[in-house]
C-alpha cells in the first residue's frame, strides 16, 4: 500500500511542478547571462512577452517558446498549433522581421493569431532583438 502512494506521488510530482511552477519555469533563463548591455535591457523588455511565450524549448504556452527565434523559420515549431497565415508566410525570424513583428505583429502577417502587442520605442526593440538574437 504505501508503495502504491509512494509511486502515486512520484507520478503527481512532475505534474504539479508543471502546473504550479509555471511562473518559474517561465522566468527560468537556463543560466543565461547577457553578453552586452543591450542584451540585458532586452531580458527586461521581454518580461512583457513571458506572459505568453516561454524560453524553455521543451514548454509551448499560449505563445510558442522564443528559445533560438532568431533566424529560425516561422511556425515550425512542432507541438504548437500556428495560424495558417503564419505557417504560409514563408518569413524568417531575422532582424527586420523581428523589428517589424513586434511593432505591429499584424501588419507584418495579416490574419495571425498572436493578440496585438506592440512595442513603439525603438530602443526597446533593439534590446529585444539584441537579447532574442542571443538567447540560444
Amino acid at each position: 500500500m504505501l508503495k502504491k502512494m509512494l509511486a502515486a506521488l512520484v507520478c503527481m510530482v512532475p505534474l504539479a511542478a508543471q502546473a504550479g511552477d509555471d511562473a518559474e519555469v517561465k522566468d527560468s533563463y537556463f543560466g543565461y547571462k547577457p553578453p552586452s548591455t543591450e542584451a540585458a535591457a532586452g531580458l527586461q523588455v521581454f518580461k512583457r512577452c513571458k506572459e505568453c511565450h516561454s524560453l524553455n524549448p521543451a514548454l509551448n504556452t499560449f505563445g510558442p517558446n522564443l528559445r533560438g527565434v532568431f533566424m529560425r523559420p516561422a511556425a515550425n515549431l512542432p507541438r504548437f498549433d500556428y495560424s495558417e497565415a503564419l505557417k504560409k508566410s514563408g518569413i524568417v525570424w531575422d532582424e527586420k522581421n523581428l523589428r517589424d513583428w513586434v511593432s505591429g505583429n499584424t501588419w507584418l502577417v495579416h490574419g495571425n493569431r498572436m493578440r496585438h502587442v506592440q512595442i513603439t520605442d525603438p530602443a526597446e526593440r533593439d534590446y529585444l532583438i539584441a537579447f532574442l538574437k542571443s538567447f540560444k
